[in-house]
């Protein structure tokens, strides 16, 4: 089948939004953006996905980059054609809250390029969005198996283990996230949400809504919740 220049993703994190954005950046080729939304737990992405050959996939860390948004995890892999096609119109359709056609076009992206991590992790949120918690843990555990401590996947899937009552797991992935990159805002502040209103560690939840903060200064909300923690912690 015939690729045409690298395909390749990348996801960066910033803020201060719950938007999930999926943008497809194929070098050499022409793409488009598409947004769609997160309502429960944080995180926002420019991009989605990371792409990545088998080879080079089954590392311990992704390669990140920094920079004074955030940081992004770009990786490469030659495809087909049709699977780039595929993912855009995937892409296209979740954007568009067409869940179920969007899981159907990243289903078929996987079984054109099974190395790509990057289908796995969108299809996970998909599944999560359309309320298939089982699926989307499937597809998340099948990046992690591709990709392995990607703090990206590691995020949702902390997300769907709050979801399901699987606190103390969702714990022990949101820490997996930041010990790979602690400046993961939307993971920091994730964890700090479960360890207050789930776990009942107020100092687990203050120590990350205040390194959140530093972040994120102007997240009134969060300083709110703050306040409201100091305030019922102090004797």
């Amino acid at each position: 089948m015939r690729s045409c220049g690298n395909f390749s993703t990348s996801m960066t994190w910033w803020r201060p939004s719950l938007l999930v954005g999926l943008l497809l950046s194929i070098l050499g080729c022409a793409s488009q953006p598409t947004t769609d939304t997160r309502v429960t737990d944080a995180a926002r992405t420019e991009s989605s996905g990371g792409a990545v050959a088998r080879e080079r996939a089954r590392r311990d860390l992704p390669e990140i980059a920094t920079d004074e948004t955030g940081f992004t995890i770009t990786e490469q892999l030659r495809i087909s054609a049709e699977a780039r096609a595929d993912y855009q119109r995937a892409l296209q359709s979740l954007g568009q809250g067409r869940h179920e056609e969007g899981i159907a076009r990243l289903r078929a992206v996987i079984e054109l390029a099974p190395e790509a991590t990057a289908p796995h992790i969108d299809l996970g949120i998909a599944y999560g969005r359309a309320g298939d918690l089982e699926s989307a843990e499937a597809a998340l555990n099948d990046a992690l198996a591709l990709t392995p401590n990607h703090p990206i996947a590691l995020n949702e899937l902390g997300i769907l283990y709050r979801k399901t009552g699987r606190f103390e797991s969702a714990r022990a992935s949101y820490e997996k996230a930041l010990a790979i990159y602690p400046g993961f805002h939307y993971a920091r502040r994730n964890l700090a949400v479960l360890c207050d209103l789930y776990l009942a560690d107020p100092v687990c939840a203050l120590e990350n809504y205040e390194a959140y903060l530093q972040a994120v200064n102007d997240d009134n909300e969060v300083a709110i919740w703050v306040a409201d923690l100091r305030a019922r912690t102090t004797p």
